[in-house]
């Protein structure tokens, strides 16, 4: 189980760190869903990870992440939904 664990917060630092990175070199939108979803998924990986580490800093941070993401990927679905 600890490798698991330990998978899943390298796999969720390289998603956050490569979402901002793709985003700066203007490789990705701030606002796409491949962005978005990125950050959602490396965030509850992170959280997943710092959690079991006991890392309460780093899973607050993480948690807080996600939910700014959540909201910005179901309006984004709803704009493409409308056409708009």
């Amino acid at each position: 189980m600890t490798v698991l664990i330990d998978v899943l917060g390298w796999v969720g630092s390289v998603l956050v760190v490569s979402a901002y990175g793709l985003n700066t070199y203007k490789k990705i939108a701030s606002d796409s869903f491949v962005f978005y979803l990125m950050n959602i998924v490396g965030g509850i990986f992170l959280v997943i990870y710092s959690l079991e580490k006991g890392a309460y800093a780093n899973t607050f941070i993480n948690i807080v992440w996600v939910i700014i993401a959540v909201p910005a990927v179901l309006k984004l679905w709803q704009r493409v939904r409308r056409g708009t």
